[in-house]
């Protein structure tokens, strides 16, 4: 079994989620505002949670505000989904 790091369900899978979507790793933003470690960063997530982000945010919002597992969870839509998930 594994956890997921946003919901801490405990899960048979989980998903690797780039905390800064891979197809924005050639952006020149992204590259200047952003090391390399921290564009390779991924968390482990379970399907549920994984398909919620991006179903709220588009892969840019998601580099630029949403890159960290605390800031994914200061958007009100997907904390909203994940406080339901964990009833």
């Amino acid at each position: 079994m594994k956890i997921c790091e946003l919901c801490q369900r405990e899960v048979e899978r989980t998903t690797r989620h780039h905390l800064i979507p891979r197809t924005l790793h050639k952006n020149k933003w992204f590259k200047k505002n952003f090391t390399k470690d921290e564009m390779i960063q991924t968390v482990d997530l379970c399907k549920d949670c994984h398909k919620e982000i991006h179903k709220f945010a588009t892969e840019k919002e998601l580099g630029r505000h949403y890159n960290t597992i605390e800031k994914l969870l200061e958007h009100e839509k997907i904390r909203n989904f994940v406080e339901w998930l964990k009833r």
